[in-house]
């Protein structure tokens, strides 16, 4: 029999005890579990890199295997501890938002449970780490074979506001800057699906906070010269703003949450550089 896997996404750090005690947790009620950091340097409290981090390395995980994420500044408050279970996975974490993308993108949830079982999370639940008392055992529960529906009454809906959607106005595409990476990428929230018309076209016009561009629209980043911007879907199918080896959310002073519009070109010109 395969060893469970769950992964863990928190923005906990490295710094501090707090991702070990999850771990140990993990092992000591499931000690065959294998464990995977996705991250722990999602930025303090936010809720919408979490879910991105999420939903771009839950596909490539292997089927059954049970997702932890742990990016919750409403900590003990009436927020509900959650789990949901797709054709594929589990979730497990708050019902923030931070666990909505990975699961939409996973096929929708089949069902959703609350966490309420106090026989299968730790017999001591501080109000400020879940991550270890409630979500960790609960993970390692199930990875153990106990089924979702034995931590909790089940739910019909679940929170999606942590992760922004796009909205189409007369043409335009409002979006919002999800991320900026380490190379300075500038990723968005707008997907491959949501632009289809615009891939036929050779450049796009792209307002980014208070810069308007005009870019080509490549596969890879070295299709324009060294400095130079550029836009392209990028490996986790979502529209990225670039500089071919350099660092577009510094040049161009963008930050997450920045509202992005995209229109199609609607004549050829010298892009901006």
């Amino acid at each position: 029999m395969l060893r469970p896997i769950i992964s863990l996404t928190t923005d906990f750090g490295l710094r501090d005890p707090y991702v070990a005690e999850m771990k140990a947790v993990i092992l000591r009620i499931c000690a065959e579990a294998r464990i995977v950091d996705i991250s722990h340097e999602i930025k303090k409290y936010d809720v919408t890199m979490g879910a991105f981090a999420l939903a771009c390395a839950a596909p490539y995980f292997p089927e059954g295997t049970f997702h932890v994420a742990v990016v919750d500044p409403g900590v003990g408050t009436e927020r509900q501890p959650i789990i949901i279970q797709t054709s594929k996975c589990y979730y497990v974490g708050p019902d923030n938002g931070v666990l909505a993308l990975a699961a939409r993108n996973d096929g929708g949830p089949e069902s959703i449970h609350k966490i309420a079982n106090p026989k299968l999370i730790l017999p001591q639940v501080s109000s400020t780490f879940h991550g270890r008392d409630i979500f960790a055992p609960a993970a390692a529960q199930m990875a153990n074979g106990i089924p979702p529906a034995e931590f909790g009454p089940k739910i019909s809906r679940i929170s999606n506001a942590a992760f922004p959607r796009v909205v189409k106005r007369r043409g335009t595409l409002v979006g919002e800057v999800i991320h900026t990476d380490e190379f300075g990428n500038i990723i968005t929230n707008l997907q491959s699906k949501d632009i289809q018309i615009i891939r036929t076209q050779s450049s796009i016009n792209i307002k980014v906070k208070n810069t308007q561009l005009r870019l080509k629209l490549c596969e890879t980043y070295a299709e324009v010269p060294k400095h130079r911007p550029l836009a392209l879907i990028g490996s986790h199918n979502f529209l990225e703003i670039s500089l071919n080896q350099g660092n577009a959310a510094r040049a161009y002073k963008v930050k997450t949450g920045d509202k992005i519009a995209v229109q199609l070109a609607e004549r050829t010109g010298r892009i901006k550089p």
